[in-house]
């Protein structure tokens, strides 16, 4: 399946359809198993999206980030928007140094579309989450609904010793049985 395919598909079932069928959560005591890479992906989802002037305002965002890694850890896991926002805040790992691209998945005048972007500088204001865009491949239109926007890697590693900061590595240690 293409990734074009996987985009769509994944945006019309929904994270939570993906979460079960992702999750896979691996867990042992603290200090056992292998320190691992995983890399996390994120979905937000909203109602609709306007934009204007390089800023994308995703409205009636919805208040959990659903985030998921690829083989060979294959988990999922979920977190409060909120708690989002705050992985562009400076730092070694942080998406100010480094910032993330994403693919926009949308309903455009009944037909799915997706553009794929740079994100900088979220804002959340009450069920508004808005990002300075640009723009690396596709339009954007200026209004669009069903919207899903699946955030490019975030390569950490898996271990309580990590050097990407607390907040991060509370979210994203799982560890391998028996290795």
């Amino acid at each position: 399946m293409d990734r074009r395919k996987f985009i769509t598909a994944t945006a019309l079932m929904g994270p939570m359809v993906l979460a079960a069928e992702v999750t896979k959560s691996v867990q042992s005591k603290e200090g056992q198993g292998e320190t691992i890479m995983a890399n996390w992906l994120f979905v937000q989802n909203a109602k609709n999206f306007t934009y204007a002037n390089g800023k994308l305002t995703m409205h009636g965002v919805n208040p959990i980030t659903v985030m998921f890694t690829d083989r060979p850890v294959r988990a999922a896991e979920h977190m409060k928007t909120e708690q989002f926002i705050p992985f562009w805040s400076e730092g070694k790992d942080s998406f100010l140094k480094d910032p993330p691209n994403a693919a926009l998945s949308f309903v455009d005048h009944e037909h799915m579309e997706d553009v794929v972007v740079t994100l900088h500088d979220p804002v959340l204001k009450g069920e508004d989450l808005s990002y300075r865009v640009d723009i690396i491949e596709g339009e954007l239109p200026a209004s669009a609904e069903h919207v899903s926007l699946f955030i490019d890697v975030v390569g950490m590693p898996l271990t309580p010793v990590s050097a990407g900061g607390v907040r991060r590595r509370t979210r994203r240690r799982v560890y391998r049985r028996g290795l």
